[in-house]
C-alpha cells in the first residue's frame, strides 16, 4: 500500500508509528503495553491480543468487561479465521413473556437485555486455536492492574462520569446496587488520574485463568450468574451458560480498488460496510474534501442501512443469501438511486455503544483484529455479586415486532453492531482495522479505508480526519473539524446537518497496515486515550 507517510492535514500533525518485529494498537495505554510485553516474552499476536483484551475489561470498564461480547478476525499462517463470539438469548425469554410484564420494548437496562456474555469463550478459544503462551500467562496483567489499581485515563473518566449520572437518576431497584459498589464505592465516579482498584474483577480472572474460561460457562462463575438472576428476576440459567461455544465462521468480502475487504458475516454488521463499499466503487472519486465525495457516501450508507437493519440477525434465522446482498448485480442496481440530493430511507434512527477494539501484529506474519463490548456504557447496569463481572445489554438490538426477522426468541442471536475488519490484496495481508461505536461501526470502516485507498492517506491521518455519521432520515452529525463550506454545499442537497461536539459519537479507531517489505505501521485514535507499541 502506498500512502503519503508524513502529510496529514487535520487535528494533530501525528506521523504513523512503525515496527517491524511487532505491534499492538489500543485505546489504553495500559493494555497497549500489556499485549506488547507478551510479544517480547515470544508470545505471538493472537497471545497479544487476549492479553491486551483482558486488560481493557479493567482498565476501560466504561465500554467493554468480561460478561460482554466479541468477535475476531486472525491471520495466521497465512490463512484467514473469524470467531462469532457474540452469545444468544436466555431460553426462557420471549416477547410475550415480556409483554405479560408490561413491556412495549425492549429496555436499556436490566435482565431484559442480557444475553450469554461470549468474550471469556473468546479468549480461551484463540488460545486454544493459535495460542504460544500459556492461557494463564495471558491473563497475568490484567489482574495485576485490577489488584494493584491504575490511573483513570481522561477518556474513561469522561465516560465514567456520564454513565454514573445516568445510573444514579435512573436505578432504584435494589438488583443495582452491586454496580454502584463495584464502580462507585466513593459514591462518584474516578476523576482523570485517579487510582482504581478492582478487586472482585481480579478474582474473576483468576479462576477464568486457572480454568480456561471453563468457570465461566459450566462451573462456580456460571452459578453465581444463575443464582443472581433467579434471585432477582432474571432469565439466564447455567443451562443457557453450559450450551454456549464461541463459533468458527468464513469472514465475508467484497473487493474495492483491488483490495479485498473483510468483514465478520451476520449476525454482525460488517455487511453493511462491505454493501456501501460495493456501491460506492461504481463511482470515481478525485478529491476527498468535496461535498460530491460526502454525499455519496452517505448516501450509500443509508442504501446499506435499509437492507442491513431489515435482514441481518442470527444468520440461521435470515431469509436471504448474504452473497445476493453483496453481489455486483444488486449494488449496481443500488447505485441508481443515488441522485444529487439526498433520499429518505425507509428505517428507524441507529443508537449510540461503547465498545473497544485492538488490533496485534508479530514478527511471524500474524495479525488481529478483535473487538468487545458491553454495548452500551456498562452495559446491562447488572453486576454479579463479588465477581466485578458487568453484564452486556446486547439484547436491547432485539426488534420487538414479532413479525421482525430479528425479533426477540430464545436461544437467538441478535444483530449485532461490532465488527472487526481486515484488508487484503493479492492473497496478502495487509492488516487489521477497526472503529468502534455501535451503528457508527460500519460508516467509520467505509470513511477509513476509502481514506486510505482514494485518497492515499496513511493509517494515522486516515483515523485523524473529520468524520460523519449518519443517524435517522436525512439527518447526519459533522464533528467540529468538519470543513463549512462543505457543510453547507451538502446542506443544499437535503442533508440535515448537526455539528456535534462530542467525539465519542465518531468511533475510536486503530489501524496496523504491512508493506512489501514487512515493515508495520499504525495509526491511533484522537477520539480516545490510545497508543501503539512497536519494536
Amino acid at each position: 500500500m502506498k500512502f503519503n507517510a508524513l502529510y496529514n492535514p487535520f487535528k494533530s500533525i501525528r506521523t504513523p508509528s512503525y515496527g517491524k518485529r511487532g505491534m499492538v494498537a489500543t485505546s489504553q495505554p495500559f493494555a497497549a503495553e500489556a499485549g506488547f510485553e507478551i510479544l517480547k516474552k515470544g508470545g505471538n499476536a493472537v497471545d497479544a491480543a487476549i492479553a491486551t483484551a483482558a486488560c481493557l475489561t479493567v482498565c476501560e470498564p466504561t465500554s467493554n468487561g468480561i460478561g460482554g461480547d466479541a468477535f475476531a478476525i486472525v491471520w495466521f499462517n497465512n490463512k484467514l479465521h473469524g470467531l462469532n463470539a457474540s452469545g444468544q438469548s436466555p431460553k426462557g425469554i420471549s416477547i410475550p413473556i415480556l409483554r405479560n410484564l408490561g413491556y412495549s420494548e425492549i429496555p436499556g437496562f436490566g435482565w431484559e437485555p442480557v444475553n450469554i456474555p461470549g468474550i471469556p469463550a473468546a479468549w480461551a478459544e484463540l488460545s486454544k486455536k493459535f495460542g504460544t503462551l500459556p492461557f494463564e500467562t495471558l491473563l497475568e496483567p490484567a489482574i495485576k492492574y485490577a489488584e494493584e489499581g491504575f490511573p483513570i485515563t481522561p477518556t474513561v473518566a469522561k465516560f465514567w462520569k456520564i454513565s454514573f449520572d445516568l445510573y444514579k437518576k435512573n436505578f432504584k431497584d435494589d438488583k443495582f446496587k452491586y454496580w454502584f459498589e463495584t464502580f462507585s464505592p466513593n459514591g462518584r465516579s474516578p476523576h482523570a488520574g485517579e487510582m482504581f482498584y478492582l478487586k472482585d474483577h481480579a478474582k474473576t480472572l483468576k479462576i477464568i485463568a486457572e480454568t480456561k474460561s471453563e468457570a465461566f460457562y459450566r462451573g462456580i462463575l456460571a452459578e453465581k450468574i444463575d443464582y443472581f438472576s433467579r434471585k432477582t428476576g432474571g432469565y439466564i440459567r447455567k443451562e443457557d451458560m453450559e450450551k454456549y461455544h464461541a463459533e468458527w465462521v468464513e469472514p465475508i468480502s467484497i473487493n474495492y480498488r483491488g483490495y479485498d475487504v473483510f468483514e465478520i458475516p451476520p449476525n454482525g454488521q460488517g455487511i453493511t460496510a462491505l454493501i456501501a463499499l460495493n456501491i460506492l466503487k461504481g463511482f470515481n472519486f478525485n478529491e476527498r474534501d468535496s461535498a460530491d465525495t460526502y454525499h455519496k457516501q452517505i448516501e450509500a450508507v443509508k442504501l446499506a442501512f435499509e437492507d442491513t437493519l431489515r435482514y441481518v440477525t442470527d444468520i440461521n434465522k435470515m431469509t436471504v443469501k448474504i452473497e445476493d446482498l453483496l453481489s455486483d448485480a444488486y449494488a449496481e442496481e443500488k447505485r441508481k438511486r443515488i441522485d444529487r440530493t439526498a433520499f429518505m430511507p425507509k428505517i428507524n434512527e441507529t443508537q449510540k455503544g461503547g465498545t473497544v477494539y485492538l488490533a496485534t501484529a508479530d514478527n511471524y506474519g500474524n495479525m488481529v483484529s478483535y473487538i468487545q463490548s458491553l454495548y452500551q456504557g456498562f452495559g446491562s447496569g447488572l453486576v454479579v455479586p463479588g465477581t466485578g463481572i458487568a453484564l452486556h445489554n446486547r439484547g436491547k438490538n432485539f426488534s420487538f415486532d414479532p413479525e421482525h426477522i430479528n425479533a426477540l426468541e430464545p436461544e437467538k442471536k441478535p444483530y449485532h453492531t461490532i465488527i472487526p475488519g481486515f484488508l487484503m490484496k493479492n492473497k496478502k495481508a495487509i492488516g487489521p482495522f477497526g472503529i468502534m461505536g455501535a451503528f457508527m461501526q460500519p460508516q467509520a470502516h467505509v470513511q477509513v479505508l476509502m481514506n486510505c485507498l482514494d485518497f492515499n492517506l496513511n493509517p494515522q491521518a486516515a483515523l485523524d480526519a473529520p468524520r460523519w455519521m449518519w443517524t435517522k432520515g436525512k439527518s447526519v452529525n459533522i464533528e467540529h473539524a468538519f470543513p463549512k463550506h462543505i457543510a453547507e454545499c451538502l446542506h443544499y442537497k437535503g442533508h440535515n446537518l448537526n455539528y456535534s461536539i462530542d467525539e465519542g459519537d465518531f468511533g475510536r479507531g486503530q489501524i496496523i497496515w504491512k508493506d512489501e517489505n514487512g515493515v508495520l505501521s499504525g495509526g491511533t485514535d484522537w477520539r480516545t486515550d490510545g497508543t501503539i507499541y512497536a519494536w
